[in-house]
């Protein structure tokens, strides 16, 4: 069985303070256990801080983005090698944001692909379809176009560091999420899309998570659903007591 992964987006939010003492909330909540796989991923300027808060702990540390080279000339950039320097294991690319606001390509997206699993880190690729998208019945073809451009040249060997992350566009920072059916066809849609690209065992295998508006009462019936294995958290992560009721939501 899959096991349960939740991540912390926390975005541009937080300072150097807040950032430690949310990180430091969410170790203590989580303590030992192990059911489930839990990641924060801070703003760039606190990911050492928050390192040296989750080290030892059961709580993972992922960074918002990188750039795909390594080093260069690149102003305002930040590499794989860099992230995991400082002690990340996870990268987040592809997120709507991303996408819609700073004009992001399925062609560059999967060159930070590349580039993460290559270092070694775990990438959470996000896929997800507009309000107008979705209205005129195109969710599936645009899900299909990001993961195909996004994982193109991607061994199927690389699933084991690979996390899918649906994140329909008019469900982030909305309030409004998709229902657990629309979740679960979206979801079913992807895993099906990459048993056609690398075969059963990886599609069985690869995680994908829901992300978009997920909140402590809405988090149960989203994760109940067979082929949601996680969330992508953003608002409510930044609440240490919202983000642990999400990750003991049971399955």
């Amino acid at each position: 069985m899959r096991k349960k992964i939740v991540v912390g987006n926390w975005k541009m939010f937080t300072n150097s303070a807040t950032a430690q003492r949310l990180a430091r909330a969410i170790a203590d909540g989580i303590g030992s256990q192990t059911r489930a796989t839990v990641a924060v991923c801070p703003p760039f300027p606190y990911l050492q801080l928050v390192a040296g808060v989750l080290r030892g702990t059961q709580v993972g540390l992922g960074a918002q983005n990188l750039y795909p080279l390594p080093e260069g000339a690149f102003t305002g950039e930040v590499s794989a090698t860099m992230l995991r320097d400082v002690g990340c294991e996870y990268v987040i690319v592809g997120h709507s944001e991303r996408r819609h606001k700073l004009g992001e390509t399925n062609a560059f997206i999967q060159q930070k692909v590349a580039a993460g699993l290559e270092s070694g880190l775990r990438v959470i690729l996000c896929l997800g379809e507009t309000l107008a998208e979705r209205e005129t019945n195109h969710t599936e073809a645009v899900l299909r176009t990001q993961l195909r451009e996004g994982l193109k040249g991607i061994a199927p060997g690389a699933a084991a560091r690979l996390i899918l992350a649906y994140e329909p566009v008019w469900a982030i920072g909305t309030g409004r999420n998709a229902t657990p059916q629309q979740a679960q066809v979206a979801h079913a849609f992807i895993r099906k899309e990459i048993q056609d690209m690398w075969g059963e065992e990886p599609a069985r295998e690869l995680p994908i998570q829901y992300g978009g508006s997920v909140k402590p009462d809405n988090a149960s019936s989203l994760l109940s659903q067979p082929d949601v294995d996680g969330a992508l958290v953003g608002g409510a992560s930044l609440d240490a007591t919202q983000f642990l009721a999400i990750v003991q939501a049971d399955r």
